[in-house]
């Protein structure tokens, strides 16, 4: 702990104004990168070396000023999660676009909920708990460490990581130079097999942060798919003569064996919940003790949090809000006024029951494995599944399933109110790993979970533009805003796309069951492997069963260049080892520079990526209002297709080398 923090300054303008800012461009990389491949980066680590970079230029400033930005901040990376549901609502055809106060209140209920759930597990979970907070852990170190100079080598390893990924993706999504994946496909008999590879360097740091034992993972997931179910089932069922066998084999895998990797992330969010009982449990009595007590003061500063009166205003403003939305919701659909009333407090019972339980599971989970590794897509489809079947009674009951408008209604409903439980879990994924950081530089709680209240309200102003823009620059996977536009294009939001397959699957009574059960069984086979080898290794081994299905899940060519960067932090980490042991250096000082420098230039890359998405965006949506191209930088070169994967073959293997260079910059410092 540090001492002497009582005088320093905490909230201040500046401070929020530069929170809000970086809020701002960090939400819509976020939003971009999560509709693109299904994954967030956490900003808070990229957050706070840049407020130290930015504030070292004003007189006072200080690491807790420094911190409560990065608190801010830390929002954009989280309550962007709402794009693993919201956009299913226009791929099933029932919004056109994202109605701005609808999505605002969602972000802003969901996102406040989350905050305060959280806020009685902070002294078991946080205080009194050995819980590792691998980012929050990080930013702590890295604050504390934000002297001048230190702040300005992490904002060039920032930027470095940024640029180079902000040309690579102007030259591939831009001009259209470079390929972003290969695959090599191959028949054995009738069995069709698929090696690929993707070329974007955003998520090669991606794998980066998530680590080797995420990265076996997902490739054991990755090698489960196209090593053995799709070989199986495309021999079973051999493709016609005229077939294509890239397009059959595609068709397999999204029909049949993705919804193995859907009950395979499902039963590994369920076994969380399981596993959290108990701190949940602790959590809530002692939120009950303080509601008893609600005089009773902590005179130490680092000790307060919202006092209990505060969180009570601010759950009934935002059960009040959740309520606005669902009504705001309901109002063209011209129900039956009893009917509508059900429904409004029925979803919005579940939105804030399931949302409490899961805020606990996922703050724990945060706390083991860090915000990036939380089961958020799990969450996800465990409120959707719920919510299906409570809204399916009272469909059956009140004649709504009676007709196809009534059953999408259902549908539409049941993923409105599981985007609220995606925003709750997520800003509780955020809010235990800053509270972590906070304790860590001796910060005032109350005034950290202000901040987060603030990002979350700036980050919820952002989403809804970012998503409109987005979807009619690009399209989403199965929704296109106009004709004759680039299919291949389009931003697949994976999640987004299967939190709607479950839905209608459950209301339509046709829901791909066996295949789901069978990744249920695959899923318990993994628990139980991923217990053992924790038990025999003392945690040093696991094999988590939510990444194996997201590897089994995700398209192969995101998959594998998280693989790539999960390796490569494996192979920099025994270099570095090696290179200190064999040189007579402190090996813990010297991986803890290495892992700095790693963190930070993987931060880069996924921003500068990000980022270069976000500006195309805004370019394609300005060419194709003015009657102009979906593609108005592409350069039309013929057969350049081989070519342009050979290039990104190349650039991806440069990047890599440039990765590893950066981090062993670490052995001459």
């Amino acid at each position: 702990m540090l001492n002497n923090q009582s005088t320093l300054k905490e909230l201040t303008l500046r401070g929020m104004l530069l929170g809000a800012l970086i809020t701002v461009i960090f939400t819509a990389s976020n939003v971009y990168l999560g509709l693109k491949v299904g994954l967030t980066f956490a900003s808070s680590i990229p957050a706070a070396v840049i407020s130290m970079a930015v504030l070292k230029f004003f007189k006072g400033s200080n690491i807790l000023e420094n911190n409560m930005v990065q608190t801010q901040a830390s929002s954009a990376g989280t309550l962007s999660s709402v794009i693993f549901v919201i956009p299913a609502m226009l791929m099933m055809g029932y919004w056109q676009g994202f109605p701005f106060w609808q999505t605002l209140l969602i972000c802003i209920s969901g996102g406040i909920l989350g905050v305060i759930f959280t806020i009685p597990l902070r002294h078991s979970m946080v205080v009194k708990s050995d819980l590792p907070y691998p980012e929050g852990v990080a930013a702590a170190e890295i604050l504390k460490a934000g002297n001048d100079e230190s702040a300005g080598s992490g904002v060039k390893e920032i930027a470095t990581g940024g640029l180079i990924a902000a040309v690579v993706g102007f030259a591939t999504n831009g001009l259209r130079l470079i390929a972003d994946g290969a695959s090599l496909w191959f028949k054995g008999e009738n069995a069709i097999f698929q090696v690929p590879m993707g070329f974007s360097l955003a998520l090669l740091g991606a794998g980066y942060l998530v680590g080797m034992v995420g990265g076996i993972a997902i490739l054991l997931g990755i090698f489960f798919a196209w090593g053995i179910a799709v070989p199986y089932f495309t021999s079973a069922a051999p493709m016609g003569a005229d077939a294509d066998m890239i397009g059959y084999a595609m068709t397999i895998w999204k029909t049949k064996v993705r919804f193995i990797g859907v009950g395979t992330i499902g039963i590994a969010a369920i076994w969380t919940l399981l596993v959290l009982m108990k701190p949940m449990a602790q959590g809530m009595r002692q939120s009950f003790r303080a509601l008893r007590d609600p005089n009773a003061k902590n005179t130490d500063r680092t000790s307060q949090d919202l006092s209990p009166k505060a969180m009570i205003y601010i759950t009934l403003i935002s059960v009040a809000l959740i309520v606005l939305a669902l009504y705001s919701f309901l109002q063209p659909i011209g129900i039956e006024p009893t009917t509508a009333m059900i429904l409004i407090v029925v979803c919005s019972l579940l939105a804030f029951v399931i949302g409490f339980f899961v805020a606990a599971a996922c703050g724990y989970m945060a706390g083991l494995v860090g915000s990036s590794s939380s089961p958020i897509s799990g969450i996800g489809i465990i409120s959707v599944v719920i919510t299906s079947l409570i809204l399916m009674l009272i469909g059956n009951a009140t004649g709504l399933l009676d007709s196809a408008d009534g059953q999408k209604f259902l549908t539409a409903l049941t993923l409105f109110t599981a985007s609220i439980v995606i925003c709750i879990a997520a800003i509780s994924n955020d809010n235990l790993q800053d509270l972590k950081t906070g304790y860590l530089v001796d910060s005032t709680p109350w005034r950290q979970q202000f901040a987060l209240i603030i990002g979350v309200i700036v980050g919820a102003l952002v989403i809804a533009p970012v998503l409109e823009i987005l979807y009619h620059a690009y399209g989403f996977s199965g929704a296109m805003p106009r004709e004759g536009m680039d299919a291949s294009q389009a931003l697949s939001a994976p999640q987004a796309t299967l939190m709607m397959t479950i839905a209608n699957g459950i209301f339509s009574h046709n829901l791909e069951w066996n295949y789901i059960f069978s990744g249920i069984g695959l899923g318990i086979i993994l628990i139980i492997i991923d217990m053992v080898l924790k038990k025999s290794s003392a945690n040093r081994l696991a094999l988590p069963a939510l990444a194996v299905g997201m590897g089994i899940y995700l398209p192969p060519s995101i998959n594998a260049p998280i693989v790539i960067g999960a390796i490569l932090a494996w192979l920099m980490n025994r270099h570095i080892e090696n290179y200190a042991k064999h040189n007579n250096k402190a090996v813990g000082e010297l991986k803890k520079k290495a892992e700095r420098y790693g963190t930070l230039f993987a931060a880069g890359l996924i921003v500068g990526e990000s980022l270069i998405g976000v500006i195309m965006a805004f370019i394609i949506a300005a060419s194709v209002t003015s009657g102009g191209s979906d593609a108005p930088l592409a350069l039309s070169l013929d057969n350049w297709g081989t070519t342009a994967e050979i290039l990104g073959l190349i650039v991806f293997v440069t990047g890599i080398g440039i990765f590893a260079q950066r981090i062993l910059k670490a052995k001459k410092d």
